[in-house]
C-alpha cells in the first residue's frame, strides 16, 4: 500500500507541475523606441501586434493553452540602450523571441544580440541589410524592405524616358532604399540621375533642392521627370522642394506611401503618383474588414500602416507557435520558414532563404477629400508577390 501511496504522490506531482508548466505564459518582447522621431509607428505596432493576437487566437490570447504576454521596452531611439533592454528581455525575463527596434540602424545594433542569446528577433526597420549583408538565422522580418518598397515605386513611373533624382534620409533605411530603387527602375528602362541623402534632422532643403533641380532640368533625353523622396520620421521634405517650384522645370513629385498624420502633407499633390505598403481602404479580405471595423470601434480612426504591420507580426507569431507545436527556438524558426499565414494584407509568405517576408504592394493616385483630414492614397493596382522580384541580399 505504501509503494502505491508513493507512486499516487508522484504522479500526482507531475500533474501538477504540468499544469504548472502548461499555465506560464509566453512572454513577447516589444524592444522598440516609444519616445523619439518614430513613436507614432511604435504606438501604431503595438496596437497592431495586440489586435492580431487577438484575432488569431479567437479572443482568447492563448497559443497551446498558454497566455500571450508582451513585454514593452522603450529603446528611446538609441543603439547602446537597445542592446541592454533586449539583453534583459531574453536574458532576464526570458522572453520567446522579440520584436523591434523600428529603426533600420538600431535594428542593425542589435541583431547581434539575438544571435548570442541563440533567440529570434522580428526587426520593424525596412533596410535591405536587415535580412540581407547583416542577417543572421535568428532574424525574421514580417514588415517590408527596401527593395519592395523600391520595386513598388519604381513601377508606380518607370518607363523608357524618364528620368529620376531621389532624396532620402542618409542612414540604412535610406541608403539601401535608394539603392534598391535605382536598380528596379532601370528594370523598366528608367534611369536614376542623381541621389541626395540628408540627416533626419535637416530643416532647410533649399541647397538639396537646387541640386536635385539641376540634376534634371536641363535633361533633353529625358520625356518626364520626377523627384522620388523617401523618408521616415518628422518633417517635410516633399512639401520644402515643392515651395521651390520643380514644376518650372517640368520636374513633378513622386513618394511612397506614410502614416496618416504624414498624409495631411500630401495634400498639395493631387494626382501625385506613388506605391505604398498599406491604406486601410486597398486591401479588400476579412482580416482586414475585421481590423477596419474594430480600430475604428475603439479609437475612432481606422488603423494605419504600422497597425497592419504589427497585426501581421501577431498573427504571424500565434501561425508559427501553433505550428512548431512549441516554444522552443530551433523548432521555431523550422516553423517560421516558409511560413505562409493571413494578415490584414491577405497572404503573406516567409521566404526560407533569407527570412524576408514577401506580400502584396498597393500603387496609388493621390485624391483630396474635404471630408478626410489626409490626402487618400487612391488604389490604382495591387502588386501581387508574383509580380514583384524581390532579390536575395545575403
Amino acid at each position: 500500500m505504501k509503494s502505491i501511496f508513493r507512486a499516487l504522490i508522484l504522479v500526482s506531482s507531475i500533474i501538477s507541475c504540468s499544469q504548472t508548466m502548461a499555465a506560464e505564459p509566453i512572454k513577447i518582447g516589444l524592444v522598440h523606441g516609444k519616445t523619439g522621431p518614430f513613436e507614432a509607428y511604435a504606438a501604431q505596432s503595438k496596437i497592431g501586434l495586440l489586435m492580431g493576437f487577438e484575432y488569431a487566437t479567437n479572443g482568447s490570447m492563448q497559443v497551446l493553452g498558454r497566455q500571450l504576454q508582451v513585454l514593452e521596452k522603450d529603446t528611446q531611439f538609441k543603439a547602446d540602450r537597445a542592446r541592454a533592454l533586449l539583453e534583459q528581455a531574453y536574458g532576464d525575463d526570458d522572453v520567446v523571441l522579440a520584436i523591434g527596434p523600428i529603426s533600420s540602424a538600431v535594428a542593425l545594433a542589435v541583431m547581434p544580440i539575438a544571435e548570442e542569446y541563440q533567440k529570434i528577433i522580428i526587426p520593424q526597420g525596412v533596410a535591405n541589410s536587415i535580412t540581407g549583408a547583416n542577417w543572421n538565422r535568428y532574424t525574421f522580418r514580417i514588415g517590408r524592405n527596401s527593395s519592395q518598397d523600391a520595386i513598388a515605386n519604381a513601377l508606380a513611373v518607370g518607363k523608357a524616358g524618364v528620368c529620376v533624382a531621389a532624396l532620402a534620409p542618409d542612414y540604412a533605411y535610406g541608403r539601401d532604399g535608394i539603392k534598391a530603387y535605382g536598380r528596379a527602375l532601370e528594370l523598366t528602362g528608367a534611369q536614376l540621375v542623381h541621389k541626395e541623402f540628408v540627416a533626419t534632422d535637416t530643416k532647410d532643403f533649399t541647397g538639396t533642392a537646387e541640386r536635385l533641380f539641376n540634376s534634371l532640368k536641363n535633361r533633353s533625353d529625358c520625356a518626364e521627370k520626377y523627384i522620388f523622396t523617401m523618408w521616415a520620421g518628422k518633417g517635410n521634405p516633399l512639401g520644402k522642394i515643392n515651395d521651390l517650384q520643380p514644376d518650372r522645370f517640368g520636374i513633378k513629385l513622386t513618394r511612397g506611401g506614410n502614416i496618416l498624420p504624414a498624409l495631411v502633407t500630401y495634400k498639395p499633390f493631387v494626382g501625385m503618383i506613388g506605391a505604398t505598403y498599406y491604406y486601410y481602404e486597398s486591401p479588400k479580405n476579412a482580416v482586414n474588414d475585421w481590423l477596419v471595423t474594430e480600430h475604428k470601434k475603439r479609437y475612432n480612426s481606422p488603423p494605419d500602416m504600422f497597425t497592419a504591420q504589427g497585426m501581421a507580426q501577431g498573427m504571424a507569431i500565434v501561425a508559427a507557435i501553433k505550428k512548431a507545436g512549441s516554444t522552443e527556438t530551433e523548432l521555431l524558426i523550422k516553423s517560421f520558414e516558409g511560413l505562409s499565414f493571413d494578415s490584414p494584407k491577405g497572404i503573406m509568405q516567409i521566404r526560407a532563404a533569407d527570412h524576408q517576408t514577401l506580400q502584396e504592394m498597393y500603387q496609388y493616385k493621390i485624391r483630396v477629400d474635404k471630408a478626410v483630414d489626409w490626402a487618400i492614397p487612391e488604389l490604382t493596382g495591387t502588386l501581387k508577390i508574383t509580380e514583384m522580384d524581390i532579390p536575395l541580399q545575403n
